[in-house]
């Protein structure tokens, strides 16, 4: 996190397009390896301005709403692939004219729009995401296999006589997790549908794989995939669809303290929101790292930090320094690229922070939106 703060506003998002390379490249050997597909899901990353960098090494994107499945066209211009719990009637012509997959998240849904996709006029793959009611991830809120979801055919209401026209599978039952979530994984969804999968062409892993991150077994992940394509050799394709694996440790999030108040300890108010700017903070929850700082107690000086909105809980953490913090000290928040510009809203009137393009081979960086009042006034009325 080794930027020179002082060229960039704040507060600002800033990628990294030489770390978000690195990515790529880690995400193009799998796929080299492996034959597999690899799509940007815009859930979890979405800066267009960097989509011709992605591009040159991914095979297309993974849309979850008509929005996205619209910015994927206009700017990735590859395979676009979408899958969501329910579409809508009005939006159904639309995807049909943009998108290259569609998955369903139910047999009503299928039976609702297989005429619409049909008579498309251009070839759409068509699947169905089924559930193997197997959890791998530890928080509820993002398991989709927890008792309860709405994610997913249930083996107990798959009905293999209904698959004319689907080509075919999805699942997905991981969130920021290695290989071995996975290893665990496909035998429950071959348990369940495995003699589904021999009828396919396709399968679908999902996301939450954690490629790029730096203990995350490719080796395993190559492994899985190989053997997976041995045991069904009628497959044309398997894809995965990471979104955060992508932009993993490829942007910060630069921002200044405003003012140092005290309430049984040091706050430092920040021009930067957990609430608004990094919402996850609060949701996940987890605690950003942050340049030149500690765990509380750990350095002389500890403050509480805390964002300029009026919710209360508005708190990104507490968290030590060398030196005490004064008004306009910069802070860099690191990891900062993902599940970051896709979630943040405009709570309180806040601006957003720009979305600043750093290019390490020129040392140059690039403001490549700043939001304003109109922005704000443009989502009322």
């Amino acid at each position: 996190m080794n930027y020179d703060v002082n060229r960039v506003p704040s507060p600002s998002y800033l990628i990294d397009l030489g770390l978000l390379r690195n990515n790529l490249e880690v995400l193009a050997s799998v796929q080299e390896r492996t034959g597999c597909w690899i799509l940007l899901a815009l859930k979890g990353f979405a800066a267009w301005s960097t989509f011709g960098l992605c591009r040159e090494y991914l095979a297309g994107a993974a849309a979850s709403s008509l929005h996205e499945a619209k910015l994927a066209r206009e700017y990735f211009d590859k395979e676009v692939h979408l899958c969501a719990p329910a579409y809508r009637d009005d939006e159904m012509d639309d995807y049909l004219r943009i998108v290259d997959h569609i998955v369903f998240n139910s047999f009503s849904q299928w039976r609702r729009y297989k005429d619409k996709v049909r008579s498309a006029g251009r070839g759409i793959e068509c699947g169905l995401r089924v559930n193997p009611m197997h959890s791998e991830v530890k928080t509820k809120i993002y398991d989709p296999c927890a008792p309860g979801s709405r994610l997913g055919i249930l083996p107990e209401f798959f009905n293999a006589d209904a698959l004319d026209g689907i080509n075919g599978l999805h699942f997905h039952t991981l969130c920021e997790l290695n290989a071995d979530s996975l290893q665990r994984t496909l035998p429950a969804v071959e348990k369940h549908f495995g003699d589904i999968i021999r009828r396919m062409d396709w399968v679908n892993f999902g996301g939450g794989h954690h490629i790029t991150r730096p203990d995350y077994d490719v080796d395993l992940l190559c492994s899985l995939i190989c053997d997976f394509k041995t045991r069904y050799p009628n497959l044309k394709a398997i894809y995965l669809e990471p979104g955060e694996a992508i932009a993993l440790n490829t942007g910060v999030l630069v921002a200044t303290v405003l003012d140092v108040v005290y309430n049984a300890m040091d706050i430092a108010i920040l021009d930067t929101s957990a609430s608004a700017h990094m919402p996850d903070v609060l949701e996940m929850p987890y605690r950003p790292a942050i340049a030149g700082a500690d765990e509380p107690g750990k350095k002389p000086h500890t403050y509480r930090l805390a964002g300029p909105t009026c919710l209360a809980g508005d708190v990104i953490g507490d968290y030590a320094f060398d030196a005490p913090l004064k008004v306009g000290d910069k802070l860099v928040f690191g990891d900062m690229a993902h599940y970051t510009m896709v979630k943040n809203t405009m709570f309180n009137g806040i601006n957003l922070p720009d979305i600043v393009l750093y290019d390490p081979d020129t040392d140059q960086y690039r403001v490549q939106r700043h939001f304003t009042y109109e922005d704000f006034k443009g989502r009322l009325s």
